[in-house]
């Protein structure tokens, strides 16, 4: 079978879902370390700022909201398109409280499916996630990701949480939402760093499963 040919178990093409074409010829897997940045810890009443895709000892896809969609009421359409677009280089997504009942895919997948958005279906993509090894497997007095990071020795959050940027993402004035927006991406972008650095500290203890996103 060829790629021309090809139709995964969702319908679709080896172009539309790469990861199941992958999957069926025995293809070498892809991690990819991702987190989302957001303006509320509901979807309801919030939309993503920023994502960070980093792949397994590759390169780093980073991405942010446009302003101009803020301005016209697209607000994060077109970022989550963006996310959806970027997940197909990858067979396995790794997030620190990011899976099912947690945060960022909960999130994402709401956000999506609000926009009408073909967000990854059952078994397009395996995911995994720190949080739980931590908790199962370590001790820590908690599993946060920066916690985890400081008492491994691994460098994290030098540009940390700051609630007063995030306030000026609701100012109007561009020129304080984009030094936020540049803020939060570099928040970010550190966030995948450390996750990568994490998961080969702490994936060795676990069997790495085929969880579905």
């Amino acid at each position: 079978m060829n790629k021309h040919s090809f139709r995964c178990v969702h319908g679709h093409t080896a172009l539309e879902h790469p990861s199941c074409w992958n999957k069926l010829n025995g293809t070498i897997e892809r991690i990819g370390f991702a987190d989302i940045e957001a303006s509320n810890l509901t979807a309801t009443f919030g939309i993503v700022y920023t994502y960070c895709i980093k792949e397994l000892d590759g390169k780093l896809i980073k991405r942010a909201i446009s302003l101009d969609d803020l301005y016209t009421g697209k607000f994060d359409k077109n970022l989550i398109a963006s996310f959806i677009d970027d997940t197909k280089q990858f067979t396995r997504l790794v997030f620190h409280y990011g899976n099912d009942r947690r945060f960022d895919l909960p999130f994402l997948r709401t956000r999506a499916v609000k926009w009408g958005l073909p967000f990854p279906e059952y078994k397009c993509i395996n995911v995994s996630d720190t949080y739980p090894i931590l908790r199962n497997k370590f001790k820590l007095h908690s599993n946060r990701l920066e916690t985890a990071c400081d008492f491994f020795d691994i460098p994290a959050k030098a540009h940390k949480l700051n609630p007063e940027i995030w306030l000026n993402m609701i100012t109007g004035n561009r020129k304080l939402m984009k030094k936020a927006i540049d803020y939060i991406l570099i928040h970010n972008i550190e966030d995948v760093v450390s996750l990568e650095m994490l998961w080969k500290k702490i994936s060795k203890f676990i069997k790495v499963g085929q969880t579905s996103i």
